[in-house]
Protein backbone atom coordinates (compact mmCIF):
# COMPACT_ATOMS: atom_id res chain seq x y z
CA UNK A 1 0.00 0.00 0.00
CA UNK A 2 0.85 3.67 -0.98
CA UNK A 3 1.53 5.74 2.36
CA UNK A 4 3.14 8.74 1.68
CA UNK A 5 4.26 10.13 -1.41
CA UNK A 6 6.97 13.28 -1.63
CA UNK A 7 7.40 14.26 -5.31
CA UNK A 8 7.38 17.79 -7.80
CA UNK A 9 3.51 18.52 -8.66
CA UNK A 10 3.59 18.45 -12.49
CA UNK A 11 -0.25 19.04 -12.77
CA UNK A 12 -3.23 20.45 -10.72
CA UNK A 13 -6.78 19.63 -11.75
CA UNK A 14 -10.16 20.34 -10.87
CA UNK A 15 -10.09 17.84 -7.25
CA UNK A 16 -6.49 16.50 -7.82
CA UNK A 17 -3.05 17.10 -8.51
CA UNK A 18 -0.24 14.91 -10.31
CA UNK A 19 2.87 14.55 -8.25
CA UNK A 20 5.97 12.87 -10.51
CA UNK A 21 8.13 10.81 -8.29
CA UNK A 22 11.23 8.74 -9.86
CA UNK A 23 9.67 9.45 -13.32
CA UNK A 24 6.09 8.42 -12.51
CA UNK A 25 3.15 10.74 -12.43
CA UNK A 26 0.61 10.00 -9.49
CA UNK A 27 -2.62 11.64 -9.48
CA UNK A 28 -3.71 12.21 -6.37
CA UNK A 29 -7.19 13.28 -4.97
CA UNK A 30 -6.85 16.10 -2.33
CA UNK A 31 -9.23 18.61 -0.50
CA UNK A 32 -8.87 22.32 -1.87
CA UNK A 33 -7.41 23.90 1.21
CA UNK A 34 -4.40 20.77 0.30
CA UNK A 35 -4.76 21.52 -3.61
CA UNK A 36 -4.38 25.59 -3.03
CA UNK A 37 -1.03 25.03 -1.19
CA UNK A 38 0.38 22.78 -3.68
CA UNK A 39 2.28 24.93 -6.79
CA UNK A 40 3.34 23.53 -9.86
CA UNK A 41 6.72 22.74 -10.16
CA UNK A 42 7.26 22.67 -5.91
CA UNK A 43 7.79 19.65 -3.61
CA UNK A 44 4.85 18.29 -1.92
CA UNK A 45 4.78 15.34 0.95
CA UNK A 46 1.34 13.78 1.31
CA UNK A 47 0.49 11.15 3.59
CA UNK A 48 -1.42 9.01 1.63
CA UNK A 49 -4.56 6.49 1.29
CA UNK A 50 -5.15 4.18 -1.31
CA UNK A 51 -8.74 2.81 -1.90
CA UNK A 52 -8.95 -0.46 -4.83
CA UNK A 53 -11.65 -1.05 -6.24
CA UNK A 54 -12.77 -3.57 -8.91
CA UNK A 55 -12.33 -1.14 -11.68
CA UNK A 56 -9.82 1.29 -10.39
CA UNK A 57 -6.97 2.53 -7.68
CA UNK A 58 -7.20 5.93 -6.79
CA UNK A 59 -4.80 7.74 -4.30
CA UNK A 60 -6.21 10.07 -1.71
CA UNK A 61 -3.19 12.83 -0.15
CA UNK A 62 -3.33 14.37 3.01
CA UNK A 63 -1.06 17.01 4.55
CA UNK A 64 -1.17 15.43 7.78
CA UNK A 65 -1.40 12.13 9.69
CA UNK A 66 -4.07 13.40 11.35
CA UNK A 67 -6.33 14.35 8.82
CA UNK A 68 -5.49 10.98 7.15
CA UNK A 69 -6.68 9.12 10.02
CA UNK A 70 -9.67 10.57 10.21
CA UNK A 71 -10.67 10.19 6.46
CA UNK A 72 -10.06 6.29 6.97
CA UNK A 73 -12.38 6.50 10.18
CA UNK A 74 -14.84 8.39 7.73
CA UNK A 75 -14.57 5.75 5.24
CA UNK A 76 -15.07 2.64 7.57
CA UNK A 77 -18.23 3.72 7.94
CA UNK A 78 -21.01 1.78 6.00
CA UNK A 79 -22.33 4.49 3.08
CA UNK A 80 -19.23 6.62 3.16
CA UNK A 81 -17.14 5.99 0.58
CA UNK A 82 -13.61 8.45 -0.13
CA UNK A 83 -15.07 11.00 -2.65
CA UNK A 84 -17.67 11.41 -0.03
CA UNK A 85 -15.21 11.19 2.96
CA UNK A 86 -13.07 14.02 0.84
CA UNK A 87 -16.13 16.22 0.46
CA UNK A 88 -16.60 16.18 4.30
CA UNK A 89 -12.86 17.21 4.72
CA UNK A 90 -13.84 19.80 2.09
CA UNK A 91 -16.17 21.34 4.22
CA UNK A 92 -14.65 21.88 7.55
CA UNK A 93 -11.26 21.11 9.50
CA UNK A 94 -10.67 17.91 11.49
CA UNK A 95 -11.15 19.57 14.53
CA UNK A 96 -14.47 21.50 13.79
CA UNK A 97 -15.88 17.96 12.28
CA UNK A 98 -15.13 16.29 15.36
CA UNK A 99 -16.50 19.04 17.34
CA UNK A 100 -19.76 18.47 15.69
CA UNK A 101 -19.73 14.69 16.05
CA UNK A 102 -19.45 15.25 19.92
CA UNK A 103 -22.01 17.85 20.32
CA UNK A 104 -24.29 15.89 17.69
CA UNK A 105 -24.34 19.00 15.47
CA UNK A 106 -24.60 17.53 11.76
CA UNK A 107 -24.93 20.96 9.91
CA UNK A 108 -21.69 20.75 8.64
CA UNK A 109 -22.28 17.19 7.17
CA UNK A 110 -25.33 17.80 5.17
CA UNK A 111 -23.64 20.50 3.11
CA UNK A 112 -21.73 17.78 2.12
CA UNK A 113 -23.14 16.53 -1.48
CA UNK A 114 -24.85 13.03 -0.84
CA UNK A 115 -24.69 13.42 2.81
CA UNK A 116 -28.74 14.05 3.94
CA UNK A 117 -29.59 14.57 7.52
CA UNK A 118 -29.88 10.20 8.12
CA UNK A 119 -26.23 9.61 7.09
CA UNK A 120 -25.35 12.62 8.74
CA UNK A 121 -27.02 11.45 12.10
CA UNK A 122 -25.07 7.83 11.26
CA UNK A 123 -21.60 9.36 10.83
CA UNK A 124 -22.42 11.35 14.36
CA UNK A 125 -23.89 7.91 16.43
CA UNK A 126 -20.89 6.24 14.85
CA UNK A 127 -18.07 8.41 15.67
CA UNK A 128 -19.24 10.20 18.68
CA UNK A 129 -17.32 7.46 20.84
CA UNK A 130 -14.08 7.08 18.50
CA UNK A 131 -12.05 9.85 19.56
CA UNK A 132 -11.19 11.88 22.74
CA UNK A 133 -12.94 15.09 23.89
CA UNK A 134 -12.13 17.72 21.82
CA UNK A 135 -10.65 21.43 23.46
CA UNK A 136 -13.80 23.77 23.53
CA UNK A 137 -12.29 27.22 21.74
CA UNK A 138 -15.42 28.48 23.07
CA UNK A 139 -16.98 28.77 19.86
CA UNK A 140 -20.38 26.83 19.18
CA UNK A 141 -20.26 24.80 15.97
CA UNK A 142 -23.92 27.05 15.42
CA UNK A 143 -21.98 30.11 15.67
CA UNK A 144 -19.51 29.24 13.13
CA UNK A 145 -21.78 27.77 10.50
CA UNK A 146 -23.65 31.27 11.37
CA UNK A 147 -20.21 33.34 10.20
CA UNK A 148 -19.58 30.75 7.56
CA UNK A 149 -23.57 31.80 6.28
CA UNK A 150 -22.81 35.36 6.85
CA UNK A 151 -19.76 35.58 4.60
CA UNK A 152 -21.21 33.56 1.66
CA UNK A 153 -24.56 35.88 1.75
CA UNK A 154 -22.02 38.68 1.44
CA UNK A 155 -21.07 37.49 -1.91
CA UNK A 156 -17.52 35.37 -0.94
CA UNK A 157 -16.75 31.74 -1.48
CA UNK A 158 -17.17 29.26 0.73
CA UNK A 159 -13.24 28.32 0.78
CA UNK A 160 -12.17 32.16 1.17
CA UNK A 161 -14.64 32.61 3.98
CA UNK A 162 -13.49 29.59 5.94
CA UNK A 163 -9.96 29.98 5.44
CA UNK A 164 -10.54 33.36 7.22
CA UNK A 165 -12.48 32.22 9.93
CA UNK A 166 -9.51 29.55 10.54
CA UNK A 167 -7.05 32.53 10.73
CA UNK A 168 -9.20 34.28 13.60
CA UNK A 169 -10.14 31.07 15.53
CA UNK A 170 -10.21 30.82 19.01
CA UNK A 171 -9.18 34.81 19.28
CA UNK A 172 -13.08 36.02 19.33
CA UNK A 173 -16.42 33.98 20.60
CA UNK A 174 -18.97 36.48 19.12
CA UNK A 175 -20.39 35.83 15.30
CA UNK A 176 -20.70 39.55 14.90
CA UNK A 177 -17.33 40.33 15.81
CA UNK A 178 -15.72 37.52 13.83
CA UNK A 179 -17.90 38.59 10.66
CA UNK A 180 -15.92 41.74 10.96
CA UNK A 181 -12.92 40.32 11.38
CA UNK A 182 -13.09 38.21 8.71
CA UNK A 183 -13.77 40.82 6.50
CA UNK A 184 -11.13 42.89 7.61
CA UNK A 185 -8.72 39.83 6.88
CA UNK A 186 -10.49 39.53 3.66
CA UNK A 187 -9.75 43.03 2.62
CA UNK A 188 -13.76 44.75 3.06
Amino acid sequence: MITHIKGTVIDKEERAAVIEVAGIGYRVFVTSTTQERLREGSEASLWTHLAVREDSQSLYGFPSKDELSFFELLISISGIGPKTALGILNVSSVSNIRKAVSTGDTSHLTKVSGVGSKLANKIVLELKGKFGAEEESGISLRDEVDALEALKALGFGHKEARDALKEIEGTVTDTGARVKRALKILGK
